[in-house]
């Protein structure tokens, strides 16, 4: 298995890495805090799922990764996130992915000759306008992304906004209640969010970046735009900004995710990158809108040592 999306998840727990040698990392040890890279990590994983781990000064060990993230007490998301790449389901067999495909039921906006025959399908898509509409969602943006809805199934009166990796193939879509009739906002699907790049088919690598939590955030922004699906940087995105051209990233997070953001602004920074916090002041993309935003990001000022520094001891 390729261990790059591995190395950048246990930097994300650990902090920078250094490699040593036949696929083994050293980090500075969380246990006895030793002021050099002194615990030594084996990203290859052997036919029994084990990665040794071994802190040349304290003597701390273990065979797998997850028995280090127990007992450093990492973050579930992280905990989740290795389980996915390096543990088997309960049959032994590596999980697969299947073909991720829009529900039956979806019919996409621009249809208009199905709303000539279908007189619900009609009358569900000016419900799903009015929804997109007042979250400032456009025409040109529901042609260019093939937004539409789902009048009845298991995402029935659900606005359907898909997105497509560099191969023009599906890779989520997230499906959001248009009528405000259900507690569940939304329903994913069957395919891990961290596991794709939102919107992957419209991104220039070589250009400025800009990170938000949410599709409708994305579309409010427009421009070379990824949606986390949520508030981390995940092994597979973070690997790809890591080994992109971009030199720019603009982190747009809420403020509740203002710890994970911290932590991801300095891995990149520790790559090279020149990051960007936006700060968002309570509301999120969507809810600012598209000028409001560009002038925020016109405002906002490349994160240095001591003003990373500061905004962490912001958090204490």
């Amino acid at each position: 298995m390729d261990n790059t999306a591995l190395l950048f998840l246990v930097e994300s727990v650990l902090g920078k890495g250094q490699s040593t040698s036949k696929g083994n990392y050293a980090f500075k040890c969380p246990f006895c805090t030793h002021h050099k890279n002194k615990m030594e990590v084996s990203l290859r994983t052997t036919a029994k799922r084990e990665n040794f781990w071994h802190c040349w000064v304290c003597g701390a060990k273990g065979k797998t990764l997850l028995s280090l993230f127990k007992k450093i007490k990492a973050p579930q998301d992280k905990i989740n996130e290795l389980n996915i790449l390096i543990i088997p389901d309960k049959t032994g067999k590596n999980i697969e992915i299947g073909i991720l495909e829009l529900p039956k039921e979806f019919i996409a906006l621009t249809n208009h000759e199905t709303f000539v025959t279908d007189r619900v399908a009609q009358i569900e898509s000016k419900h799903a306008l009015r929804f997109l509409r007042s979250r400032g969602i456009t025409v040109e943006d529901i042609i260019k992304y093939n937004i539409g809805f789902c009048k009845e199934g298991k995402y029935g009166y659900r606005i359907i906004i898909p997105s497509y990796d560099n191969n023009r193939k599906l890779n989520y879509f997230i499906a959001r209640d248009y009528k405000g009739e259900t507690p569940q906002k939304y329903k994913n699907p069957p395919v891990a969010a961290k596991d794709v790049i939102g919107f992957e088919l419209y991104i220039n690598w070589d250009a400025p970046i800009i990170l938000v939590e949410g599709m409708f955030d994305a579309l409010t922004i427009k421009r070379n735009v990824i949606p986390l699906f949520g508030k981390v940087i995940h092994g597979k995105l973070m690997e790809k900004l890591v080994k992109s051209s971009v030199d720019r990233i603009y982190i747009a997070l809420d403020n509740d995710a203002r710890r994970d953001a911290l932590k991801q602004a300095e891995m990149l920074m520790s790559y090279g990158k020149e990051v960007y916090l936006v700060e968002m002041e309570g509301k999120d993309a969507n809810e600012i809108g598209f000028e409001q935003f560009l002038n925020t990001i016109e405002q906002t000022k490349p994160l240095n040592l001591q003003s990373l520094l500061e905004k962490k001891l912001q958090l204490i």
